[in-house]
């Protein structure tokens, strides 16, 4: 454990470090993740699924939602309440185990390439947008970096 937590501040140092080397507007604008706006259509009344999908770009990796220690920065999704939509808690994926190689011992809790949340909705039948959030925080094989925050925007159909 201790091993982990030099390597976060490590990570976090190193982030800090290399912050510095960029203009405040690159390292505010750079995401890490995309996310793929789909139009989502719901039956109207029933329990349903949305299905939001994210892609972590080559090279990076996220926290997954529970990450392996209390000092990492989980991947979490906030959705703003909609007039006729009920969304319950955002469902996550289980995460992939990765190792540094300075620590090859450690094993950390991540998503990389594409992954799904899924939130379970019941929706008067129209049309509605919902608008959230994605919290993560990106490393790569050198650095973790700032946590940031992905716009997220739901169009949803309940028919």
């Amino acid at each position: 454990m201790r091993r982990l937590a030099a390597a976060v501040l490590l990570c976090s140092g190193l982030a800090v470090a290399q912050q510095g080397t960029l203009s405040t507007s690159t390292a505010r604008s750079k995401q890490y993740i995309v996310y793929a706006a789909d139009e989502q259509v719901v039956a109207a009344g029933k329990k349903s699924v949305l299905e939001l999908r994210f892609h972590v770009n080559d090279g990076f990796h996220v926290n997954s939602h529970t990450p392996k220690s209390e000092l990492l920065i989980p991947t979490n999704l906030t959705l703003q309440p909609a007039e006729g939509v009920k969304a319950a808690a955002a469902e996550y994926p289980a995460g992939t185990a990765y190792s540094f190689s300075f620590q090859p011992g450690e094993k950390l809790d991540v998503y990389t390439g594409a992954f799904m949340v899924k939130v379970p909705v019941v929706a008067q039948a129209g049309s509605y947008t919902l608008n959230g959030v994605l919290h993560y925080q990106a490393c790569d094989n050198a650095a973790c970096y700032p946590p940031k925050s992905l716009p997220v925007q739901v169009v949803v159909t309940a028919k």
